[in-house]
């Protein structure tokens, strides 16, 4: 009977004990809160005038959101469309031009991708010619015979060196498969600015001659030109030649 008297004290003693450190903690807990409140409300009271100002950034800054929207959405869909282009251009480089040889069509529907890309930065008014001169009954028009990115070079040449910024300037860019002979002709008016000069410039010309030789040997022609404010580049090559000159080695 003792023993449980014992325990029953020492029990209520425990308790005890925990019940004070918890109050104490509590209490000690319960103002340091007070205190922080009361310290964040002074500093509202300081900091009013800034919050004012903060409230009025919050309302232009939203406005001003919405003005870069309004804007965008005003070449959504020039925006889309360019995308569009821009991620069959990508999976050509990437894909397609891993093959030693591509199709006349695929070749040329890169190229015409590649020029709706850089339309985007011409004005409404600039002159812009393409056509397309594609006999798609020739025998080659489907066959792997053209080494892909071959067009490449003269198209983003004619962009970059064409004064876009002057009304008469234009760029006119002719695809043509006649009788086995594929032939990309471009045109453009020089800029009468000197062109920015970059420290590895004109690597794309030299790496397409080296590319055109290496492949159709004498089998091809690539001119390029100036005429008075023209600049005149002509990619000829002829496929028949060369499918021949690769029949007779395979013999």
């Amino acid at each position: 009977m003792m023993e449980l008297l014992e325990i029953a004290l020492y029990g209520s003693i425990l308790v005890i004990i925990v019940t004070s450190i918890a109050f104490l903690w509590y209490a000690r807990k319960t103002k340091s809160e007070l205190e922080r409140q009361s310290m964040t409300i002074r500093q509202l009271q300081e900091d009013q005038p800034n919050n004012q100002l903060h409230l009025i950034e919050s309302t232009l800054n939203p406005h001003l959101f919405k003005n870069v929207l309004n804007s965008i959405q005003s070449h959504a869909y020039q925006t889309y469309y360019a995308l569009d282009k821009l991620a069959n251009v990508l999976d050509y480089i990437l894909y397609d031009s891993r093959q030693q040889f591509v199709s006349v069509k695929e070749e040329t529907a890169f190229a015409q991708n590649l020029i709706e890309i850089n339309k985007i930065k011409l004005s409404p008014l600039f002159e812009l010619q393409v056509k397309m001169k594609i006999d798609e009954n020739d025998e080659f028009y489907l066959q792997n015979v053209m080494a892909p990115l071959l067009t490449i070079d003269l198209i983003e040449n004619a962009f970059k060196h064409a004064d876009i910024q002057n009304p008469d300037a234009f760029i006119k860019i002719v695809f043509e498969l006649q009788r086995g002979v594929f032939t990309l002709s471009v045109v453009n008016k020089i800029s009468e600015k000197p062109p920015i000069q970059k420290e590895k410039g004109g690597l794309g010309s030299r790496t397409l001659d080296q590319r055109l030789q290496l492949i159709y040997g004498s089998h091809y022609t690539l001119e390029r030109t100036r005429k008075e404010d023209q600049y005149v580049a002509q990619l000829k090559i002829n496929f028949h030649e060369y499918k021949n000159k690769v029949r007779v080695a395979g013999r």
